[in-house]
Formats: structure tokens, C-alpha cells, sequence
């Protein structure tokens, strides 16, 4: 069994995949190809976000996003403590300092009512994160953003295709905030087959500036008009999402719909599993369809005995990590440590069988029992 079955995905979809990159190959324009801006264009229609600029992976999306609105050395940025490093490490890299908002226990996704009490004169922006697939209480963040003064950069690596029914209209991840930055890596919800990554906006000031610095930051050829990066996304790796796009929606569909059976299997198990919640205004593309156990050691090597691949996102709260742990007490944000010590996530993709599905509950159930 994969974790991530993209084996069947692409013989699903090989004929449209192998064409696109054929078809680079064929024009040879590997670097800001026509595939880029053909990549953005449908991007901005499936978001509804005005502006989506490609760049080189996730990651570069919000280092970029931060570079654009002119974080200092010194300024701060409030997120979540409980993610994967990357949200942290661009902050830390432009010589600011993350500053960090326990998650809400059942979510796992930032406490967005924790998040005013925490700015100072020095915050510039806040940097929720989508975790699992799950859009975060964006009404609520852009709220107080817009009190203070904010920018808001949702961290969409892993909710891309997720729905939020904020303020009466349903949105898409990555449409939810002023800057929002999402990623292509091989197993997020729409992946390349490397690396890749965009930033979506609503501002056309932030857009240009993003084009800008993703090509070091030139205005025109050899005329650099600010501190820019090497940061365009692979006209092959263009290709590939396009060909993903055509059956994007069914995707989501089935993710949809396999994270709604594992919770209902599981609860019908009857094993000791707390399912994270999902809130009625939103859904979850699942990302990683993840769950809390205890005595975790114990439950992921029962599941590995019996043939089931497990992964833990996150075991460390990024306040525990030797890089970021000045920029916290250790023993604060205690809802992020207990979710570290807990969380698991099983196999998911589109491509999932129910009969697999079903193995992975009946060994889960069987893992926790032991």
C-alpha cells in the first residue's frame, strides 16, 4: 500500500501528462515557458484570486510573499508553532521573528482568538497555516489584521482545493487573505514532480512585486529594480499541474468523500481515536488525513507490522526545534506540544480504494486494542 499513491494518478492521466511535457520538449522553453503563464491564467480561475504569480516551490511562495510587503530585520510575524519549518524559516531568514499563537486543540490550526493578545508595535503581518487540508478561522484573522493594520499570508501548502464559507460566499483556499502561497510538491493535494509552488493576491502592487523578485528582482531584462531571488517554477513542472487540473475537481470530490468514510469507519470502530474536527463553515481537502492516538510508538508499529505506511506531521512543535526554540518558552503553547506527541496520519490520495481504506481502519482498530 502507498501513502501517497501517485502511481495510479499518473496512469491515470499519463496520455495528458506525457503530452505537456512533450510538448516542452519540444519548444524548448524550459525557463518562464508559455506553460507558466498558461498555468497561472487557470489558477486564477479555479481561486477566484485576481493574481497568481508561479514560482519554484512553496516555501519561495512565502518567502517572496514576505519579501513583497517589506519585512525588516526586527519585525515581527505571528503563526502557528505547530507546522512544518518552512512557515517559521523564511520569517527567521529576512531577519524577522516569528511569534507564535497556540493551534485550537480539535483543529490543530491556529487559535485565531489568541492571535490580537500577541501583537506588539514591531508585528507586520500574521502567517496562518491551512494544516491538513483545512482552511484556518480566516474571517476572524483578517478581522483583526484589519484593526492593526496587518497583512495576512495564508500558508495554503496543503489545503489548495479546500472551500470556505466565510461571510455568506464560499471562497477557495488561496482567496481568503490579501497574499496567500501555496505548493506543487509531489504529495500536496495538486503536486508536480518536483517542486513548484505559487503565490495567489488580491493586490496588483504585491503581484508586480512578487514578478519582480522571483527573477532576482528585475523590472526588465538586466535592470533590477529591488533584492529579488531565483525563483521560477519549471515550465515542466507547469506542464505537469496543467494536466492535473483536468481532473482536479473530481479529485477533491474524492478526497472529500474518502475523509468522511475514514471518520465514519473509524467512529464505528469503536477504536480510541480522536478524529480532528472539521468546522461547519469549511471543509478539508485532506492533505494528510491525520488523527490523534495515544501511545503513538506503539499504534505506528503495529500498523507498519501489518503492511499500513504511517507518517507523523509534526512530532516536534517548531518551539522545540533547536533552530526556532529562542523565539519561545519551551513549555508554552501546550495544545501544539500534546498535538505532537499525538498526531498520526494514515494513507491518503484521490486514488485510495475503499477496500484499502478499510484495511487501514481494521488495523488501526485492532493497533489501539493491542
Amino acid at each position: 500500500m502507498q501513502f501517497t499513491d501517485l502511481k495510479t494518478q499518473y496512469a491515470v492521466l499519463k496520455t495528458s501528462i506525457d503530452a505537456r511535457m512533450q510538448r516542452v520538449l519540444a519548444h524548448g522553453q524550459y525557463i518562464m515557458g508559455p506553460e507558466v503563464a498558461e498555468m497561472e491564467a487557470a489558477l486564477v480561475a479555479y481561486t477566484g484570486a485576481p493574481h497568481c504569480v508561479a514560482v519554484a516551490s512553496g516555501t519561495e511562495a512565502l518567502l517572496i510573499a514576505l519579501m513583497a510587503i517589506g519585512l525588516k530585520p526586527g519585525d515581527e510575524v505571528i503563526t502557528t508553532p505547530f507546522t512544518f519549518a518552512a512557515t517559521a524559516e523564511v520569517i527567521v531568514l529576512l531577519g524577522g521573528v516569528p511569534v507564535y499563537a497556540d493551534i485550537e486543540p480539535d483543529s490543530c490550526n491556529i487559535d485565531a482568538s489568541l492571535i490580537e493578545a500577541k501583537i506588539t508595535p514591531r508585528t507586520r503581518a500574521i502567517m496562518p497555516v491551512s494544516l491538513y487540508g483545512q482552511v484556518a478561522d480566516m474571517d476572524a484573522i483578517n478581522a483583526v489584521a484589519l484593526r492593526h493594520g496587518l497583512a495576512v499570508i495564508e500558508d495554503a501548502a496543503q489545503s489548495f482545493g479546500a472551500s470556505y464559507r466565510g461571510q455568506g460566499e464560499t471562497r477557495k483556499s488561496c482567496n481568503v487573505s490579501t497574499i496567500a502561497c501555496t505548493s506543487f510538491f509531489p504529495s500536496k493535494p495538486l503536486g508536480c514532480y518536483g517542486d513548484g509552488g505559487a503565490l495567489f493576491t488580491s493586490d496588483p502592487a504585491i503581484a508586480q512585486a512578487a514578478r519582480e523578485i522571483r527573477v532576482h528582482g528585475q523590472s526588465g531584462r538586466y535592470h533590477h529594480t529591488r533584492v529579488g531571488v531565483g525563483g521560477r517554477m519549471d515550465t515542466l513542472q507547469c506542464a505537469v499541474v496543467l494536466a492535473k487540473l483536468e481532473r482536479f475537481d473530481w479529485e477533491v470530490a474524492r478526497r472529500l468523500a474518502l475523509g468522511e468514510r475514514y471518520g465514519r469507519l473509524i467512529l464505528e470502530s469503536g477504536a480510541p481515536v480522536q478524529l480532528l474536527a472539521v468546522r461547519p463553515d469549511r471543509d478539508c481537502v485532506w492533505a494528510q488525513y491525520t488523527v490523534m492516538v495515544d501511545d503513538r510508538t506503539a499504534v505506528q508499529a503495529a500498523l507498519k507490522a501489518a503492511g499500513i505506511p504511517t507518517a507523523v506531521h509534526y512530532p516536534k512543535p517548531l518551539h522545540h526545534q533547536p533552530a526556532y526554540a529562542a523565539y519561545c518558552c519551551p513549555d508554552c503553547m501546550p495544545h501544539s506540544i500534546r498535538a505532537a506527541q499525538r498526531v498520526l496520519s494514515l494513507p491518503m490520495s484521490a486514488d485510495l480504494s475503499e477496500s484499502d481504506q478499510d484495511r487501514v481502519v481494521a488495523a488501526l482498530a485492532a493497533a489501539c486494542a493491542a
